[in-house]
């Protein structure tokens, strides 16, 4: 009979690219999924919960005891993928471990194909020396994608692409700009890159969280890079007192009605961009109710995304109501979440006030409808 410890170590003696555990044995469990990537010379485990995800970095020899301790204590479920080969590990409900070894082409393999490489020419290309990238794992020291990080090296592209379709359109030298619920900066770090050494222009970003600690790393991740213009503040997205004309606001991962908050702000502040991916929307669906359109309602699943759906669909038409000219876009984030849609607005001053009006009438129906009060609709309509 195979025992969990030999079937994580034959895994691990194959040097696996990624791994993923799952199934947890109890519906209380925290994390819901722990995903394992190898980085080289450490692994990233990224555990997840409904609403967050935590990361952690092990050293190879770390590895095994935790995914065993895992299995045996908790999930019942491991996938992995090496070069060439896929593993399961599964554990039954009375302790039997079934594992299963299988050759074939794992998820990393077609992205690395110089044709595929040869057919997209990306923003931050590959062979540039960018030190946020190669911190981050996704680059070699030499400026070469990490192959089992190429996933995370195209959203990164994805997202400079989605602010610069905007930014070339226009002759800016200098920008000034607001991260709002910047975490760990990942992005922000980016953009503080692509805005000055591949656009040339002369940035101000402040980023704006609430946790000490990741402010603190945040700003000494910003020395060490000798981006100058790149500052982190302690503070809340609500009442924060911008110290420029603001250009830009950012917002990822801002939950709930932060957003909103943040929407309103940027609103507020006139500011010319607005980029926003928003995540864990829970307001409307405590209150929709519709006797006309119960379907969307009955069902709890469905009612929540409706709600999530519902919920940014106003907010796009708010800021059209604001002057912006608003799109909603696909993009999946660093963090993998199910949210996968971006705001992007953009300040238009020829919009016309019969435009804007029924931007917001569109917005009442439905409000109107289902009956919800959204957090932007009460900032910017006093409702």
């Amino acid at each position: 009979m195979n025992s969990i410890i030999d079937s994580v170590t034959a895994i691990l003696n194959d040097t696996p690219i990624k791994l993923v555990i799952s199934k947890p044995v109890s519906k209380d469990q925290v994390c819901k999924k722990i995903v394992i990537d190898s980085k080289g010379s450490y692994y990233q485990i990224s555990k997840y919960t409904d609403t967050q995800v935590f990361h952690e970095n092990v050293k190879a020899d770390q590895l095994a005891s935790r995914c065993i301790d895992c299995l045996e204590n908790g999930y019942r479920q491991l996938n992995a993928w090496s070069k060439d080969r896929e593993y399961s590990i599964s554990v039954s409900k009375k302790k039997k471990v079934l594992f299963n070894s299988r050759a074939g082409k794992t998820p990393y393999e077609l992205p690395w194909t110089p044709a595929h490489n040869r057919q997209k020419n990306y923003i931050l290309p590959e062979g540039e020396i960018i030190p946020p990238l190669i911190d981050m794992g996704i680059f070699t020291a030499s400026g070469k994608v990490v192959k089992p990080m190429y996933d995370k090296y195209r959203q990164i592209n994805r997202f400079i692409e989605l602010i610069d379709d905007v930014i070339k359109k226009q002759a800016y030298t200098h920008l000034n700009i607001i991260d709002f619920g910047c975490g760990k900066s990942y992005l922000t770090f980016i953009l503080y890159y692509y805005l000055t050494e591949i656009r040339r222009l002369t940035v101000n970003i402040i980023g704006l969280d609430l946790k000490a600690d990741v402010i603190k790393k945040c700003r000494a991740a910003a020395e060490k890079y000798r981006y100058t213009n790149l500052k982190f503040e302690l503070g809340d997205i609500h009442g924060f007192q911008c110290p420029f004309d603001v250009d830009m606001v950012i917002t990822l991962h801002a939950c709930d009605t932060a957003t909103d908050y943040a929407l309103f702000n940027a609103v507020a502040w006139n500011a010319k961009m607005i980029f926003s991916v928003p995540c864990c929307q829970h307001e409307l669906n405590k209150q929709i109710s519709t006797d006309t359109f119960s379907l969307f309602t009955r069902y709890g699943i469905i009612c929540e995304r409706f709600s999530a759906l519902m919920t940014d669909a106003i907010r796009a038409n708010l800021l059209e109501y604001s002057g912006y000219n608003t799109q909603l876009l696909e993009f999946v984030d660093l963090e993998h979440t199910p949210k996968n849609i971006l705001i992007r607005a953009v300040q238009n001053p020829a919009k016309s006030r019969s435009a804007r009006q029924e931007a917001l009438e569109e917005a009442k129906r439905v409000i109107s409808e289902y009956h919800v009060n959204p957090a932007l609709y009460r900032l910017l309509c006093g409702s």
